[in-house]
């Protein structure tokens, strides 16, 4: 499976951005997907995940702000963004997974794509 991050940009406090991820060669709806976070000298971070079937997992640092959805017909999985802080920059990875369990732990991701960063700015 290729997946492939789009959306990044410069955004000021308080606003949005939608990422994008679209997948390639293999069977979409088959996977939970994820997006993480990764920060200049920090550890990948969970921000939001979904399952196959549509259920949403998010951080709770996130929760209120930022949306996941998927869409299977179009092999795509969206990451809706407000009221951006600047903390949250970071290059932001889309992830999948064949496998529905502890879908907030990187590691256990199957697929990533290459990442697309997110600047906000205060």
């Amino acid at each position: 499976v290729q997946l492939q991050a789009s959306g990044g940009g410069l955004v000021q406090a308080g606003g949005s951005l939608r990422l994008s991820c679209v997948a390639s060669g293999g069977t979409f709806s088959r996977y939970a997907m994820g997006w993480f976070r990764q920060a200049p000298g920090k550890e990948r971070e969970f921000v939001a995940a979904i399952t196959w079937k549509g259920s949403t997992y998010v951080a709770d640092s996130v929760k209120g702000r930022f949306t996941i959805s998927r869409d299977n017909a179009k092999n795509t999985v969206d990451l809706q963004m407000n009221s951006l802080k600047p903390e949250e920059s970071g290059v932001y990875y889309c992830a999948a997974k064949s496998l529905e369990l502890r879908l907030w732990v990187p590691s256990g991701y199957d697929y990533w794509g290459q990442g697309t960063l997110v600047t906000v700015s205060s």
